[in-house]
């Protein structure tokens, strides 16, 4: 059951080599400009904002805030950098370097969309453009960085890929490694949901905490494919998957900060999968799979998930509910890697895209896509409950959170 063609397969990387031979050229300068307007964060930990463009909220691209780990206040946002769609960020572990997604179809009239990079002014968290590189395939829609700093990584939702990028000394991005599999990997199948699963969808690609491994969630195959990762040669090479429910759509995947689990939100069937993962031999085993909603919930008519984060403690788990526009929270059985339902609390926001916890793991902060606002969340340390502290900023279009990692 394949869903490109031979022929197409060919086209798709000729079409690939081209765009490499290219180099920058290939993108124009209206994916990523410095352009920036308005006043500048001046204290507390910088976060960015992610966004898609133009819309009823007329967003231009990346904004920065301050946000204060005290009190969970919020600067006003700024413009950081004008981009085109720049929808999921990443940041370096070291470097002061920001990658981002451009989710299009169609840059500069080629068929994929681009992964861009930027330096960071760690004065104000604004962002001047370093360098480009094309994705490979349609709709980049999940950036990642490896904890060395060596690869960025990145899923095509529209051409149902993945792409490892090599990351120069100055953190600018390097063109993928030629060859089959090299740093692209083509997904092939179908899934049993027509509307959804026509083809394959890659929806995200994390690396393993070694780099050893990264693995990929794909919508249209519910599958998490497990790929061998060579940071050094930024290379990718197929090595495994662990499965969802037919019909389940995995979309994101959270590691737990031991490594020794692994959870996948499934958008479509509105689930959670734990699994059992190996370092070692790089193996995922599926142990349990629960709703991310409560029991009285019976109409999902237009539900679907987005986000799956694990606290940094290792003791609890939070997913995100579109459509019902709320938080799930699990607690998380260290020994065993099984969840427990907390229950779903309410982001005060439509349409939570994704959400970040901050770097002192008190506070969670959910984007309301549709709300085009941002609110935030204190944890309870014990319970890993949300409560509400009543902060809501307001942010265009936000599709991403991020701050720079501890």
């Amino acid at each position: 059951m394949t869903s490109i063609a031979t022929a197409d397969r060919v086209w798709l990387f000729a079409e690939l080599a081209l765009a490499i031979v290219l180099g920058t050229a290939f993108l124009s300068a209206d994916l990523s400009s410095p352009a920036v307007h308005g006043a500048e964060p001046t204290a507390g930990q910088l976060v960015w904002f992610g966004t898609y463009t133009g819309g009823p909220a007329n967003s231009e691209g990346i904004y920065v805030s301050r946000f204060d780990a005290a009190t969970g206040q919020l600067t006003a946002p700024v413009l950081a950098a004008a981009a085109k769609n720049p929808s999921f960020l990443a940041l370096h572990p070291t470097l002061p370097v920001m990658y981002a997604v451009s989710e299009v179809a169609d840059a500069n009239g080629k068929p994929m969309g681009a992964v861009l990079s930027f330096t960071i002014d760690e004065a104000n968290g604004t962002l001047t453009a370093k360098n480009h590189q094309p994705s490979g395939g349609k709709g980049p829609c999940h950036v990642s960085v490896d904890r060395s700093g060596r690869v960025v990584l990145a899923a095509n939702y529209g051409g149902g890929s993945v792409i490892c990028l090599g990351i120069a000394a100055d953190g600018s991005l390097e063109p993928v490694v030629p060859g089959t599999p090299g740093g692209f990997i083509q997904h092939e199948g179908k899934g049993p949901n027509p509307q959804r699963q026509e083809g394959p969808h890659g929806h995200s690609i994390n690396p393993t905490a070694d780099s050893r491994f990264a693995v990929a969630c794909d919508l249209g195959l519910d599958k998490v494919f497990i790929n061998s990762l060579d940071a050094d040669r930024a290379t990718l090479a197929p090595h495994g998957f662990g499965s969802t429910a037919a019909g389940a759509g995995p979309r994101h995947f959270a590691f737990h900060p031991t490594g020794r689990f692994g959870y996948s939100v499934n958008e479509l069937d509105l689930t959670v999968t734990a699994f059992a993962f190996d370092p070692q031999a790089g193996t995922l085993t599926a142990l349990q799979t629960l709703s991310t909603l409560p029991t009285d919930v019976t109409d999902t008519t237009g539900f679907s998930t987005a986000e799956i984060v694990a606290h940094p403690t290792g003791k609890f788990l939070y997913a995100s509910n579109r459509g019902h526009d709320s938080i799930a929270m699990y607690a998380i059985d260290e020994t065993t890697g099984r969840l427990t339902f907390l229950g779903a609390e309410p982001t005060r926001g439509k349409t939570p895209r994704n959400f970040v916890i901050d770097p002192t793991g008190k506070f969670l902060l959910a984007g309301g896509q549709n709300s085009h606002t941002v609110t935030v969340f204190a944890i309870n340390p014990d319970t890993g409950r949300l409560t509400f502290t009543g902060q809501s900023l307001d942010v265009p279009s936000p599709v991403c959170i991020r701050f720079r990692p501890n």
